[in-house]
């Protein structure tokens, strides 16, 4: 309370000296400009020139705000341009999106003309050109797009290699991508656009030299990479398997796959399975026998049965030998009864088979028995296996049907 009284007495005190002043001495100015003057006291014309100052410093300032800053007219028609441009692109990918790629493409190239980065419109309008089946159009933004950005370069050729791979023309995007290959390390996609062209091209060598590349730049999750591993060489397993020289060939692959996927099934079976196509039997038993030491496969084993081994003796021994670990496995004992066959032991070849029928009835091992039967000279009993064997091979049992009744002799069926 003091102090506003303190600053009231100051201010009344201030009051009356500047009164007492300007009555002891108003001044005089006199303003002439041609046929005009203006006279006034001094204090009226230093007030007049303190309002006229402060209206030109409220003019400048009010233009300073209407022609710059963020808060200006300028910058608020440009915002505005700005968000309509933006709404449009989205609209744009939306269509796009739907599918409606004429309309996609009007809305992004509409959007693209106030976009402070209109790469993105020019780049889903040569995809919505690629949708319509319009070459030329596609070639127009794809260089549009490219004159927007400097460093787009990249992301144009990705984008035609993308395009060409979903119409499956391999070959002109391979010649894309490999020129896009330097910068593999700034740009994996462009290792899975390869992968994926020379998948199309079934160019399994140079899949092959690409999986290292795939597995550093984790391009592909490890199952789907696995699962392209395998594929890569079970395909070149195949390919040599055509060759003359097929069993050196073959071997030359086989060499070069990992340790652990040479465990793996599938290679492993389909590996044994061109030995053996290709008369590679010796090799055959050597991988065969190595690898059921490590893990035990009854898919091996049927194969073991189909080798015709100079010393078929030996053969039969070392899978008897197998016989101890497994004895209620149907596939050894199938391969037991076509070794003991080939032995000619047929009464030990019966017993492996019908014991393995026993455990499996499949139509493989009734087949074996129907025809070892047949040559024993008991052709009812080898019928029944044959007749099992095929309705198991046609995937179940005969449906229920009338039969006719028991053949009667000529004479009496024409009585």
């Amino acid at each position: 309370m003091r102090k506003l009284f303190l600053l009231a007495l100051i201010a009344l005190l201030l009051g009356v000296g500047i009164v007492a002043v300007i009555e002891t001495d108003p001044g005089y100015v006199l303003v002439a400009y041609g046929n005009y003057t203006v006279e006034t006291s001094l204090w009226v014309g230093l007030v007049i020139l303190a309002f006229f100052t402060l209206a030109i410093y409220l003019l400048l300032r009010l233009l300073r705000r209407v022609v710059g800053g963020q808060n200006s007219l300028a910058s608020w028609l440009g915002g505005r341009r700005s968000r309509a441009s933006s709404r449009l692109t989205t609209r744009g990918m939306i269509s796009f999106i739907e599918g409606n790629w004429q309309r996609a493409r009007r809305q992004l190239l509409r959007g693209a003309k106030n976009s402070e980065a209109p790469l993105i419109n020019y780049l889903m309008a040569a995809r919505a050109s690629y949708r319509l089946n319009e070459p030329d159009q596609m070639r127009e933004y794809l260089g549009a797009a490219e004159e927007a950005e400097a460093e787009a370069g990249i992301a144009v050729e990705l984008t035609q290699a993308e395009m060409k791979l979903h119409a499956g023309q391999y070959e002109q995007a391979l010649a894309t991508l490999v020129r896009a290959r330097r910068n593999a390390s700034r740009h994996p996609y462009v290792l899975d656009l390869l992968h994926r062209a020379y998948y199309g091209l079934k160019d399994w060598g140079q899949l092959l030299e690409l999986l290292p590349e795939l597995r550093k730049y984790k391009v592909l999750d490890e199952a789907a990479l696995n699962t392209l591993e395998r594929e890569v060489y079970i395909a070149l397993l195949a390919a040599q398997a055509a060759g003359e020289d097929s069993g050196d060939q073959l071997r030359r692959v086989w060499q070069k796959v990992p340790s652990a996927l040479k465990q793996d099934p599938e290679i492993l079976n389909r590996y044994v399975a061109m030995l053996v196509a290709g008369g590679h039997e010796a090799a055959a038993d050597k991988v065969i026998v190595r690898a059921l030491k490590q893990n035990w496969q009854p898919s091996l084993v049927r194969h073991y049965g189909y080798l015709g081994l100079e010393q078929p003796a030996r053969q039969l021994a070392q899978a008897e030998s197998w016989l101890a670990s497994h004895p209620q496995d149907a596939q050894l004992l199938l391969c037991l009864g076509r070794l003991s066959a080939r032995e000619k032991l047929w009464g030990k070849a019966r017993d492996y088979l019908e014991s393995s029928y026993r455990l499996e009835r499949s139509a493989e091992v009734c087949a074996e028995l129907g025809r070892l039967l047949l040559a024993l000279g008991e052709p009812k009993v080898a019928a029944a296996y044959h007749r099992e064997g095929l309705q198991i091979s046609q995937g179940g049992t005969l449906p229920e049907l009338p039969m006719p009744e028991a053949t009667q002799p000529p004479a009496r069926r024409q009585a």
